[in-house]
């Protein structure tokens, strides 16, 4: 496997990699080239980024090898999420890495906009005393409106409280039955606006939350207040905010993110002196980059090896508990999905219907696992990112129940496929290891991971030795021999091998008196 590091990716990070057996690419400095970027991803499985370096889709158009990308941070705005998906790559993240720098830059956006300390730091550098002009205020009493109580948004919450602010919150991805069940009561946007002295904004950029804070919103505000903006760029207004800083409207703002990064040289928030601009230092800390580099490494080798699918946005979350649960029957999902796809070749209708005891199975990644395998042996790259993308625009209705009997089994899985001449179904299992358990509804045992010929055959005696056999006297030696009648003059077995044959030797079998097909899945 091999990675490349864009970006500064800390070296803690690196060395999992490493230590996991990956070759490690390191670049020099910041791939801002589209084109520069598609020849570098060419042949890579996983690519880390930050914020420097961006993933638009002109640079997946050909990525034959690249199953992940990760962003050692919070936001994705700089990655085509939509794109990767569609090519079934994997987008992940590392939220919970830099919390605690992110939301302290915010509180120490916030004394240095109450005390005017840039400025004051400014003058006296320059040989001044510039005490005149630079009175500022307390923050204790001072009413705080945070927009976005996730993590972040949460931690300064609690902060500004500790240092004696009132605070509320308004969040667009909170319902609004959560108002009043915490610490920090929620109110509308426009409430927030209105009752606050000061505004700190910590939610991701969208198409929704794209200039959240208009010229008309930040008119509504309080007269005087302050904004403070160490989310993402392009939230406020940028043009408007200077108009209405010029206006005394807004009194001051702290930006530590812009709409365009880097800042241009020549921009007119540059010179404005109620402002006090970071160069998004919001997660420049020494402690949130080992962090958040170390949580994406460990997340993206365990997807590749395993599957597992933590931080991962653009696939179903599971949490500690739910994969475990769901851990073991993965395998068993991607076997089921190529033994389906050799069952019937232009598959139309897929029906999953996990049985028995299942209200702590997540069924998601499971179904995602089947259909990416039945889809994969087709044509095209089909991952368990874009499947069910996959399977909708190959006209492949997919179908999934819940509950119901488990004939005798504590989980069973019933699969049926439609799109040949007749629906084939396949029941399986993990009693006593992975294992299919009928196969249209004759009772025989197999496991699907193995090399197996499936048989059907005339119901009659001496057909398990003459395949014996044929099979012995071509050096292939017998796993299992699972047979059940059918109940119509026919059998169907299920032989497990221990090595696949050749096309010659399956000719001779198919050839053989009695046996009516015979496949090798």
């Amino acid at each position: 496997m091999k990675v490349l590091a864009c970006d500064g990716i800390h070296e803690d990070g690196l060395a999992l990699f490493r230590d996991a057996g990956w070759d490690v690419l390191v670049a020099n400095e910041p791939i801002k080239d589209p084109q520069v970027l598609a020849l570098a991803l060419a042949d890579v499985d996983a690519v880390l980024v930050r914020s420097a370096t961006k993933v638009p889709a002109e640079a997946l158009v050909n990525v034959p090898n690249l199953k992940v990308i990760g962003r050692a941070g919070a936001g994705v705005d700089t990655i085509d999420v939509e794109a990767a998906t569609a090519k079934g790559i994997a987008v992940m993240n590392a939220p919970d890495g830099n919390t605690l720098a992110a939301a302290e830059h915010a509180i120490s956006l916030l004394f240095a906009l109450a005390r005017h300390i840039p400025r004051a730091d400014a003058g006296m550098k320059a040989g001044e005393w510039p005490k005149a002009g630079l009175t500022g205020f307390e923050l204790e009493g001072k009413k705080l409106g945070v927009i976005g109580l996730g993590r972040i948004g949460g931690t300064v919450a609690r902060k500004a409280q500790g240092i004696g602010m009132e605070v509320a919150a308004y969040d667009p991805f909170l319902p609004a039955a959560a108002a009043g069940k915490g610490s920090v009561p929620l109110k509308t946007l426009d409430e927030l606006l209105a009752w606050a002295d000061i505004v700190t904004l910590h939610i991701p950029r969208t198409r929704d939350t794209t200039n959240l804070l208009s010229e008309e919103r930040m008119r509504a505000m309080k007269q005087g207040a302050y904004i403070i903006n160490a989310a993402r760029g392009g939230l406020v207004d940028e043009a408007a905010l200077l108009r209405l800083l010029d206006e005394g409207q807004i009194a001051g703002a702290a930006l530590d993110t812009f709409a365009t990064e880097p800042l241009q040289a020549e921009s007119p928030l540059r010179k404005h002196p109620k402002l006090i601009l970071t160069p998004h230092l919001g997660a420049s800390t020494s402690e949130a980059q080992q962090a958040v580099s170390t949580i994406l490494a460990r997340q993206i080798i365990d997807f590749v090896a395993t599957g597992a699918v933590a931080g991962c946005v653009n696939l179903p979350p599971l949490t500690a508990e739910a994969a475990r649960e769901v851990g073991p029957w993965m395998p068993l999902m991607t076997a089921l999905g190529k033994l389906a796809a050799r069952l019937v070749d232009a598959p139309t209708k897929l029906t999953i219907t996990y049985a028995g005891r299942t209200e702590a199975l997540d069924t998601r990644p499971l179904t995602r696992l089947l259909v990416a395998a039945l889809l994969g042996t087709h044509s095209g790259r089909v991952t368990p990112v874009n499947a069910l993308q996959e399977a909708a625009g190959r006209g492949l209705v997919v179908a999934e129940t819940v509950g119901g009997d488990g004939d005798g089994f504590d989980r069973l899985l019933r699969i049926r496929v439609e799109g040949g001449k007749k629906p084939r179904e396949i029941e399986a299992t993990l009693h006593r290891g992975p294992r299919v358990v009928r196969l249209d509804g004759v009772e025989i045992e197999f496991d699907p991971q193995a090399s197996v010929l499936l048989m059907r055959n005339e119901d009659r005696p001496g057909m398990i030795g003459t395949v014996g056999s044929l099979l012995g006297s071509a050096g292939i030696n017998i796993v299992n021999f699972a047979l059940g009648a059918a109940g119509d003059g026919q059998a169907r077995a299920a032989i497990t091998v221990d090595q696949p044959l050749s096309d010659q030797q399956l000719d001779t079998l198919r050839a053989t008196p009695g046996v009516l097909s015979l496949q090798q899945v």
